[in-house]
């Protein structure tokens, strides 16, 4: 269970340094964006349409609205502006963007993202999971010396800490649950199908996969509708922190409330929680228990 993040040392920038960020779904890319600048840092954006808000342009020197696809007026945007460190923040929908038929007619991909992409997504042998595909990305940015780096790396106080989070703490029952789902979770994640379970009374209700978090939870309030079902949300085993690091927020709390569940479970150190003070507010007002555990301290667990 000790897991080692991947990508994940503090990255060293230069005063004043230029940073680029590439938005998608959720307010990380706006928390990421603030946070740069308040360190004097200037920040242009790549903002994936039909993914970021329009709030990011606010928080931004210079912005680009573009679809997902065009990797190379990207890279030329990037260049421009004389961009040597770029982060990711915010949701893409993969199920959307490679199966939803909207790749094609509201990303329009390049020359450059198809030359990127498609052995894994048209070759004989098609491999579609996320870390080929991110590995591809990391590659063409490399290949035009841009460095894809973590945003925890360039704020690491968004990672949270351990501990009871709200005032509602996890029962025995639930600690049993969070246990289970969490040996379970972190077999999902070393597969590469998803990073989040929901369990009850030993019994895994839902998993998620390409659908994302949010439909996780609402599946699992359909199939468990007497509620008392508990979310567990980890990285995966040597998680790369510069793409899809677990997160939750307000947004999160909400759902796993409208849905029946009463606890979230969460990876210390490895997990971002958004407007922190809000989702615990959120989270005590609903009776939601939110516990951050970390790896060492899980791996101890199971060892007693």
């Amino acid at each position: 269970m000790n897991d080692e993040a991947i990508h994940d040392s503090p990255v060293a920038l230069a005063p004043g340094q230029t940073v680029g960020l590439i938005a998608g779904w959720g307010s990380f890319p706006f928390r990421v964006a603030t946070r740069l600048r308040a360190d004097g840092h200037p920040v242009v954006c790549v903002a994936i349409t039909g993914h970021a808000q329009p709030e990011i342009a606010s928080v931004c020197d210079e912005i680009l609205w573009s679809g997902v696809g065009r990797f190379g007026k990207h890279l030329r945007f990037f260049k421009k502006q004389d961009v040597h460190h770029v982060t990711m923040a915010g949701k893409l929908f993969k199920s959307d963007l490679l199966y939803g038929g909207s790749l094609w007619m509201r990303h329009a991909p390049d020359l450059t993202c198809l030359r990127t992409f498609w052995p894994m997504l048209f070759g004989r042998r098609r491999d579609a999971r996320d870390d080929r595909l991110l590995t591809a990305v990391i590659n063409t940015y490399h290949r035009h010396q841009i460095e894809i780096c973590s945003a925890t790396s360039l704020a690491p106080e968004l990672l949270v800490k351990s501990g009871n989070l709200t005032r509602r703490k996890l029962s025995v029952r639930l600690t049993s649950d969070a246990e289970f789902g969490w040996t379970i979770a972190k077999t999902m994640g070393g597969l590469d199908i998803g990073q989040a379970v929901a369990i009850k009374d030993g019994t895994v209700i839902a998993v998620e996969a390409i659908e994302g978090t949010d439909a996780c939870i609402t599946r699992a309030g359909q199939l468990c509708r007497r509620g008392g079902w508990t979310l567990v949300k980890v990285s995966k085993p040597n998680q790369d922190m510069r793409f899809d690091v677990p997160t939750i927020g307000t947004n999160t709390v909400q759902n796993v409330a409208d849905a029946g569940g009463v606890a979230i479970v969460i990876e210390a150190d490895r997990t971002i929680v958004l407007d922190q003070e809000a989702t615990i507010a959120l989270a005590d007002q609903l009776g939601i228990a939110i516990v951050a555990i970390s790896g060492a301290q899980q791996a101890a667990r199971a060892a007693a």
